[in-house]
């Protein structure tokens, strides 16, 4: 299959006004160019939006479902394409981007499904004088903002509610991992979408074009996956056409292992939690507060399992761990890990830059870091995991919340009753309980506090794309 490097416009290929490369990042060379959208195809994009919104509006939630169901079929028949192009353009080892094409197809059976079962309301009001009936209609064009580290899954996560609610959308990817959101939307094409339903733009400048773009009176919902500055930016722009907002925005997840914990199956876990997709995730395990009396054991064990991760490109077979992203990227990873050092912390395994090209930073394990290190306080987005000692489980639950994000959190406990105390008190949207991960297009996905608004998959993903309205009448 051939690369797709023009955006998508009203079901036509667009060359663009201009055109920027992008690169592989384990060797920092050119894969193609893709284009990019001045404020004439961005106006183009909005217009085509809106007016393909009134028929997919009224088509059958059959019809769109099975519009969905033939995008998931495609996408499992060409996933190991997909996969190597993710793994080619943003540097993350096969494993995990054939896992990441998985994820992401399931996200258009799901919602293939939820399209035909969205639910309405039908009763007599308690006064006795009306019916209640309650629906739900489309919101109406969407835009969807998604980043590089998931570009399949961030992409269908947003896609699949959207088309199965009624709704017509914009998809704005990030530049460094276009080609796979370019993918995806040519298989949504060949499975029946109609045209003006689905667009892809890549705006330039960036900030001022989609700022024209919520300011559009066409524009009825904004759709999120980022950093939380650039989300609360968004929300004012928002604000000032009261647009509905959905926010998946950063993470500082806290992993806890309790004093009871079964340490091998808390460094399984803390392998795949911490190391998914390289670390870079907004549900990576971040902190890791670990019970004094396995602290020792824990930590032999889990520099053992990391160290023993290979570095390399990521498309080849044999890496166990690629590239990050960019090397602007792995700078900030590196920068995070020397200022932990400088303060005292130690490293156990890995904490240099390698001295190889490409945007490499090695699995890394840190002790002895302080309580206010900037590593603790910040999405790290990298192979690195700080680990805090800590003398009772009152203690690591209050430095877990100690954030001001709360998307994900990780407990690992041998009992039962005591995970579940203290998955209630922890402060995020999910809780993962002797387990690496949780995510699932069946359950809501979504943060508390500054990790953002709404829930994406499961029950709550569709009405993130749906208003409800209410009918008073009399028989």
């Amino acid at each position: 299959m051939s690369i797709i490097s023009d955006m998508f416009i009203g079901g036509q290929w667009h060359p663009g006004s201009d055109r920027l490369p992008v690169y592989d990042p384990s060797d920092g060379s050119v894969i193609t160019e893709i284009a990019i959208a001045s404020e004439i195809e961005c106006e183009a994009a909005v217009s085509a939006a809106a007016d393909a919104q009134p028929s997919w509006a009224a088509t059958s939630p059959r019809h769109r479902s099975e519009i969905l169901r033939r995008a998931f079929e495609l996408m499992t028949t060409e996933s190991e394409y997909l996969a190597t192009l993710i793994s080619q353009e943003n540097g993350k080892v096969l494993s995990d981007a054939r896992g990441e094409v998985a994820y992401a197809a399931e996200f258009f059976r799901w919602f293939a499904e939820e399209a035909v079962r969205t639910p309405g309301d039908y009763r007599e009001a308690p006064s006795g004088d009306k019916r209640i009936l309650v629906t739900h209609y489309p919101i109406g064009p969407s835009l969807l903002i998604t980043p590089w580290n998931f570009p399949a899954a961030m992409a269908t996560r947003k896609l699949g509610p959207a088309l199965a609610a009624g709704c017509t959308t914009i998809l704005k990817p990030a530049t460094e991992t276009a080609l796979t959101a370019l993918a995806i939307v040519d298989i949504l094409q060949r499975a029946g979408v109609p045209d003006g339903v689905v667009n892809v733009i890549l705006p330039q400048p960036v900030g001022e074009n989609i700022n024209r773009i919520l300011h559009d009176p066409r524009i009825r919902s904004l759709s999120f996956t980022g950093s939380t500055f650039v989300g609360s930016m968004l929300l004012r722009q928002g604000a000032d056409r009261v647009i509905r907002c959905s926010m998946e925005l950063g993470g500082n997840a806290p992993f806890l292992v309790l004093a009871d914990a079964d340490v091998d199956a808390a460094v399984a876990g803390a392998m795949v939690a911490k190391m998914r997709n390289g670390g870079a995730a907004c549900t990576a395990a971040n902190r890791f507060f670990v019970a004094g009396n396995v602290a020792e054991e824990f930590t032999e064990k889990f520099a053992l399992a990391m160290g023993q991760l290979r570095l390399g490109p990521g498309v080849h077979p044999d890496t166990d761990l690629g590239a990050l992203v960019s090397t602007s990227e792995r700078d900030k990873v590196a920068k995070l890990v020397s200022d932990a050092q400088d303060a005292g912390a130690t490293s156990v395994v890995g904490g240099m830059t390698p001295d190889r090209p490409g945007a490499f930073y090695p699995a890394t394990v840190l002790t002895g870091v302080a309580q206010d290190a900037a590593i603790l306080n910040n999405e790290i987005f990298g192979p690195v995991a700080p680990i805090v000692t800590v003398a009772s489980d009152d203690e690591a639950i209050a430095l877990a919340n100690n954030t001001d994000f709360g998307l994900i959190s990780y407990v690992y406990s041998g009992d039962l009753g005591r995970a579940l105390k203290a998955a209630e008190q922890l402060e995020s949207g999910m809780v993962a309980l002797n387990r690496g991960v949780v995510s699932d297009p069946a359950a809501p996905f979504g943060g508390v506090k500054m990790s953002g608004l709404g829930r994406e998959g499961g029950f709550d993903g569709i009405h993130e794309f749906l208003e409800k309205k209410y009918i008073g009448f009399d028989l």
